[in-house]
């Protein structure tokens, strides 16, 4: 496995490639998409072990999503099936990822109560005076060093063999490598959403007031999330490479 190191404005072009991709296949990827969010609901009202196991499925349903891109980049029409690519690559792969999801779990929920307990009691918030959730702010600050650790992590236990520990480590070091390159991405998905929001919650308001602007924004949102999603394949595609000695098969190119 060998480290690529792109200029800053591959950001961009990894938006386009996962619009592009999505439009491929714009009815499977949102289709698969839905699955997984369904599949998160119902593990969420299971008591006690059902969020743990929601949190646990992350990396899994991360490469799943991913793997989808893949196909769907390759002229393939994703199947179902492979959302569950994680644990179809050998035992060994299988229980990597496990062991990833584990990690994921115990980190998210140690982050999520140490945000508790930063927080303290957040203040009660009145419906006439909208307050934003301290707790939930400083829980979501508190998850970016999770996102950059997984980011590359799934992909890289699932395609290229890395243990969970290296795969965390790589995941590190190819984001700050490519630091340039994922801030221009991160900048140019958050205009894209703004612009896009702006533009669907004003038609909605024009045709119908607030209930209708939120009608619109919920579908709208749900699909950027979802080309969103389809974009993260290509930020790993970039960053890395199997180089001749690795015996694990790289990810298709497009």
């Amino acid at each position: 496995m060998k480290l690529n190191i792109v200029p800053a404005r591959t950001g961009i072009l990894w938006v386009k490639l996962g619009m592009q991709t999505f439009l491929k296949q714009p009815l499977a990827l949102t289709g698969l998409f839905f699955m997984y969010m369904a599949a998160v609901l119902v593990l969420s009202v299971v008591p006690i072990v059902g969020q743990m196991l929601a949190a646990m499925l992350v990396p899994a349903a991360t490469l799943g999503l991913m793997a989808a891109t893949a196909e769907a980049a390759s002229g393939r029409f994703p199947m179902p099936t492979v959302l569950l690519s994680a644990f179809r690559a050998g035992k060994q792969r299988g229980r990597a990822m496990l062991v990833l999801g584990v990690i994921y779990m115990v980190a998210s929920l140690l982050v999520t109560q140490l945000g508790k307990l930063l927080a303290g009691a957040p203040p009660a918030v009145e419906p006439q005076n909208p307050q934003v959730d301290p707790v939930m702010l400083i829980v979501m600050l508190l998850h970016f060093p999770l996102v950059v650790l997984f980011w590359h992590a799934p992909a890289l236990v699932h395609w290229h063999g890395v243990t969970p520990a290296k795969s965390l480590f790589f995941s590190v070091v190819a984001c700050f490598r490519n630091i340039g390159a994922m801030l221009v991405y991160g900048f140019t998905w958050l205009l894209v959403f703004l612009i896009v929001g702006f533009l669907f919650s004003t038609i909605g308001m024009l045709l119908g007031g607030v209930a209708v602007a939120r009608t619109v924004m919920m579908p709208t949102v749900l699909l950027l999330v979802t080309m969103f999603s389809s974009s993260l394949y290509f930020t790993f595609r970039d960053s890395f490479e199997a180089t001749p000695e690795s015996a694990s098969p790289s990810p298709p190119a497009t």
